[in-house]
């Protein structure tokens, strides 16, 4: 280990509020030319040989008072390495609710860092995600108007992020309109200053593709907070004379049979898991009903599982379409529902991983939360990206004493055959 007095400090540190938004953002970083490590959780000591490390916490629908606990805790031992920039990384599609906890974290952050100002977007063109006039699309429709309205823990019914936002927070929130952007990093700039002298603390940023994303990462070159997606990410690393590369995406080999589990219930999931069983996959939905009335549906899913594991990947899913969880959460709570789901899909990871797999999808961020801590992750290497927002990962997965790759896919992310084309990539 590189003595401390002789690590270089990190370029960037990063604070994600689920798993696959760090894992998102992880893989923008690494894209861009930067050596990343995900932790999960605070770690206990240092990480060598990075350019940025990203903390993921499992933090986005805790209350919001152990959220701010939380990420003020991550925050300390990133200052502790010697970071200049802090990134508070939320979800694309802004999922928090009027209590927050998007707000509270980001104004804590501030508070901390002693910082008056900081700029907010969740923009990620490449999957879709744009903001133009505060407004927040997925797609062509605006995020109210998407599938995030019947979200069963964030639902988002307003578009306006500047509304959102102000909600959340004590501070005031202002706009930093498309127009300014497209004039460059020094008009960015001054409507930061202009807004910071009115009294606002954050600054709402349009931006619809990714040269916005370039001219943004410029002007933020000093900025000690960024509140964002995983988009910004792309335009941070120039900031530091890095450019893409292919050796900060390499991972170790791994062997075995190849699995998913899934417990995203968003359409683009859904899409993907119907794509899977159309094409022939070996797939088995698991039923919450089961599970509460005492079932033990992981041993049954893995033994389901041992007899299939092969030349073809296998999923184990809950995945299901709204009106479906809805009947679920009326009969046993959304809470008990979500935790139900969440826990016994851990245990079908680690199982699969005991059982051999070598190369493991996991759907939905709670999932991935719940997966990677049974699987006794501390760690995750960033390797090449699957689809946007989502790449392959590195791991030890302690529990079960041997490697891993995992991706860790946001349930919104990735196109209709993922499940089917994933494994084919860094094979």
């Amino acid at each position: 280990m590189t003595p401390p007095d002789a690590r270089p400090p990190l370029r960037l540190g990063c604070i994600a509020d689920d798993f696959t938004g760090a894992t998102d953002l992880a893989n923008n970083l690494v894209r861009a030319g930067m050596r990343v490590v995900q932790t999960i959780g605070v770690p206990t000591g240092p990480v060598d040989d990075v350019d940025a490390v990203v903390v993921a916490l499992k933090s986005r629908t805790i209350p919001a008072a152990q959220a701010v606990e939380q990420s003020l805790q991550a925050l300390r031992w990133l200052q502790a390495q010697g970071c200049s920039q802090v990134y508070f990384k939320v979800c694309s599609t802004f999922d928090s609710t009027p209590q927050g906890n998007i707000g509270p974290v980001a104004e804590a952050l501030l508070d901390a860092l002693d910082a008056p100002f900081c700029c907010v977007t969740p923009a990620f063109p490449a999957t879709g995600r744009t903001v133009y006039q505060g407004h927040l699309f997925v797609g062509e429709v605006l995020l109210s108007d998407s599938g995030m309205r019947q979200h069963p823990l964030t639902p988002m019914t307003d578009a306006s992020l500047v509304r959102v936002l102000q909600a959340q927070c004590r501070r005031r929130v202002g706009l930093i309109g498309h127009a300014t952007v497209r004039q460059g990093t020094g008009a960015i700039r001054d409507r930061m200053a202009q807004l910071q002298a009115q009294g606002v603390a954050f600054g709402i940023v349009d931006i619809v593709d990714d040269a916005d994303l370039q001219v943004l990462g410029r002007a933020l070159a000093d900025a000690p907070l960024v509140v964002a997606g995983s988009g910004v990410a792309i335009g941070l690393p120039q900031n530091h004379g890095l450019a893409p590369g292919a050796d900060a995406a390499r991972l170790p080999a791994v062997q075995g049979p190849a699995a998913i589990v899934s417990g995203s219930c968003s359409v683009a999931t859904n899409d993907q898991v119907q794509r899977f069983v159309r094409a022939g996959g070996a797939a088995l939905a698991i039923d919450p009903l089961r599970i509460a009335a005492g079932d033990d549906v992981a041993a049954q899913a893995l033994a389901w599982a041992r007899a299939r594991l092969g030349a073809q990947p296998v999923l184990v899913y809950s995945s299901a379409s709204p009106e479906a969880v809805r009947g679920i959460q009326q009969s046993l709570g959304a809470a008990t529902a979500g935790e139900l789901v969440e826990r016994t899909l851990a245990a079908v990871a680690r199982g699969l991983v005991d059982l051999g797999v070598g190369r493991l999808i996991v759907a939905g961020g709670e999932t991935s939360g719940a997966a990677v801590q049974a699987l006794g992750v501390a760690q995750l290497r960033i390797g090449p990206q699957i689809d946007p927002g989502v790449p392959w990962c590195f791991a030890h997965a302690q529990a079960c004493g041997r490697p891993v790759q995992l991706a860790l896919k946001s349930g919104n992310f990735g196109g209709p055959d993922f499940f089917t084309r994933a494994f084919a990539v860094g094979a």
